[in-house]
């Protein structure tokens, strides 16, 4: 596996961009070349780490990384007769005896020139060989190991089917103004009666605690842990004998009678929930889950805590606090303990409950493409996060002045310094109780676009990362967990990197609105669906009803509107346009049915014919972004004409290969 080779748009790099990963320039969507100024050029260089203007000045070294691709032998564990080491330096170093440190803190002795062990177990190890002499050099010499299958866990010969939740937005007649983990054990419970496979969701990330709660998912506090906003209330330990719990219990259902109001939902979610502390006492699985979850827990809690204290905004907290590592952040959480245990005890509820939803057996989690810059992730990794940048997309004919996603990058060579530690972190959590993970804008593993602080989105540059070996990681998770995953591979996709998706074991995304090939031309090796979040319903399209969102938006809208849309659902569901809105949604769902794609998808907006689309991009409060709720609460899917008919259509044509 290697990495795709960008644009180099010439040989001559007089702005310093190739040593730092930063390309030349970009192709936008009309095909012209642009190219960074050199002030853009110093700005990057800078976010990651350079101290001065001068081209000529390189990163900093970086801890050595070595990755060895083994393939799993029958039993899982690593095949020492299928070694696939893409350097040949699965040596000892330093022409001297080794160590290989494992993870778990075994030790290994590796004789000069002798190979690796054959049998190392997949993960993230390190390799240390003593430097002779007695100055700044002398010590262990490290260099990380990771050692991974190369190949995300993929069942063969997988077919099968399901539904696609905005969890937010599917509420019950018992939900409190929100979908809740309660409303994904009876959405898991109707999928699987009638033979699905998995059931797909928005982002569960947390939010920072603090202010108004965020109604975007992808703009996460931590994308390690989940938000208490959907723990429903009235499963947890001691609820049904709080006092004062029947009024709780009616202003809550009162909620679902507008749309979607995170604030009023959270408000009284955390009464509750502070009162139910007060009554909770202990618990040896809260014990337990402490202990599992460690100091990352902690630290989160621990955020948590202060952002309580302080408001939100670790960069404006006390310079004392706005380091995790620092004695007085320490002191604070000893001295609220009670604050930082409630805070873990919100998580644990949330991993007892998204595990009693039987998410684990069907669920495909999702993961948002960066971090909030005020959020907890931040806060811990702020050494890794380059800084007075965001990341972006360039200008397209959608979006004639670029998108600034307002999110932190990791610096590559930093990141990679640490063997991709924060990478994995988040990959082990978000496979937690799931049966897959849709990685958002895949792409992203290979390079993101950059936007230095106070320029506009053309003004950005593509930064590259190592996706080779975040995919390595990915596939060490992947496997760990048991569980596969979906790339996000929309919109522009540079040449070679659905191959090396594929190479990986990654499902890419088909849909049918991007899509000139009919369905039974796509790609076993995907996941196939009508559309997405941030795109339209089918009823949205048939009805004209998301072109006039769009237009009242403001937003940017093609010179024929939505004929192509409209012309790909004719063509799929081989119908006029007399065809009534239930007729077209049965009939490109058997389209994608009949498809030899691993998976097929729809959404339950289609399957309740709503007419609003979940997201419009570029948009904030010209539209209600993730504030929409299904038009029906999700107690009426059994029995409903539309979803019934979907659901057979996609159950029938998946048994018929």
């Amino acid at each position: 596996m290697v990495d795709v080779e960008h644009d180099r748009g010439g040989e001559d790099d007089p702005l310093g961009l190739r040593p730092w990963g930063i390309d030349l320039g970009y192709h936008d969507v009309h095909g012209d070349w642009n190219e960074p100024t050199r002030p853009v050029a110093a700005a990057l260089r800078r976010a990651m780490g350079a101290t001065s203007d001068d081209p000529d000045e390189r990163p900093p070294a970086a801890t050595p990384l070595l990755v060895l691709r083994r393939q799993p032998a029958p039993d899982g564990r690593p095949d020492p007769g299928a070694d696939a080491d893409p350097g040949g330096t699965g040596i000892a170093p330093h022409g001297r005896p080794i160590d290989v440190v494992l993870e778990d803190g075994t030790r290994i002795g590796v004789a000069p020139g002798e190979p690796l062990p054959p049998d190392l177990p997949y993960g993230y190890h390190r390799i240390e060989a003593e430097v002779e002499g007695t100055g700044p050099a002398a010590g262990p010499a490290v260099t990380n190991l990771i050692v991974s299958p190369g190949r995300c866990a993929l069942p063969a010969g997988l077919r099968t089917w399901g539904v696609v939740a905005q969890l937010y937005a599917a509420r019950s007649r018992r939900s409190w103004g929100i979908g809740d983990l309660a409303d994904l054990q009876y959405l898991v419970d109707w999928a699987t009666e009638r033979g699905a496979g998995v059931v797909g969701l928005n982002p569960l990330h947390a939010p920072t605690p603090a202010g108004p709660v965020a109604d975007s998912p992808y703009s996460p506090s931590s994308r390690r842990w989940r938000n208490p906003l959907y723990l429903a209330i009235e499963d947890v330990p001691g609820a049904a004998q709080l006092d004062g719990i029947t009024d709780l219990v009616a202003a809550g259902r009162a909620l679902n009678d507008g749309a979607i109001d995170r604030d009023a939902a959270w408000t009284l979610k955390r009464d509750a929930l502070e009162r139910l502390w007060v009554g909770f006492g202990g618990a040896p699985a809260f014990d337990r889950y402490r202990a599992e979850r460690g100091d990352d827990l902690a630290s989160w809690a621990t955020f948590c805590a202060l952002a309580d204290h302080h408001g939100s905004g670790w960069r404006d907290w006390p310079a004392e606090h706005r380091h995790p590592a620092s004695s007085a952040v320490q002191r604070f959480a000893a001295d609220h303990a009670d604050l930082v245990s409630f805070w873990a005890w919100l998580q644990w509820l949330l991993d007892e409950q998204l595990a009693a939803s039987g998410a684990g057996d069907v669920a495909i989690a999702d993961l948002a493409v960066g971090i909030d810059p005020d959020g907890a992730d931040a806060w811990q990794w702020q050494e890794l996060l380059a800084e007075g940048v965001t990341i972006g997309a360039p200008p397209d004919l959608l979006g004639p002045e670029g998108q600034d996603w307002g999110l932190p990058p990791f610096v590559p060579w930093r990141a990679r310094d640490v063997a991709y530690a924060p990478w994995a972190a988040t990959l082990r959590a978000a496979f937690r109780h799931a049966r897959g993970l849709r990685i958002d804008h895949v792409m992203g593993l290979f390079r993101l676009f950059w936007i230095p602080e106070g320029a506009g989105a053309r003004q950005g540059a593509y930064v590259r990362f190592p996706g080779s070996e975040l995919l390595d990681v990915a596939a060490v998770e992947s496997h760990r967990a048991g569980a596969l995953v979906v790339g996000e591979d929309l919109g522009t996709v540079e040449p070679g990197v659905r191959e090396l998706l594929a190479e990986a074991g990654v499902l890419s995304t088909r849909l049918l609105w991007f899509e000139d090939d009919p369905p039974r031309d796509w790609p076993a090796q995907a996941m196939a669906a009508v559309t997405t979040h941030d795109l339209p319903t089918i009823r949205g399209v048939w009805t004209g009803a998301d072109l006039a969102d769009q237009r009242a938006a403001g937003v940017t809208i093609p010179p024929d509107g939505d004929e192509q849309m409209r012309h790909r659902l004719r063509v799929a569901a081989s119908s006029d346009d007399d065809a009534t809105v239930d007729e077209i949604v049965v009939a490109a769902h058997r389209a994608l049915a009949d498809s030899p794609c691993a998976i097929v998808t729809a959404t339950l907006d289609d399957l309740l014919g709503a007419e609003h689309r979940p997201n419009i991009p570029g948009t904030i409060d010209e539209h209600p972004n993730w504030r929409i709720p299904l038009p029906r609460p999700i107690d009426e899917l059994p029995g409903n004409p539309l979803a019934d008919s979907v659901v057979d259509t996609l159950r029938q044509g998946r048994a018929g290969a």
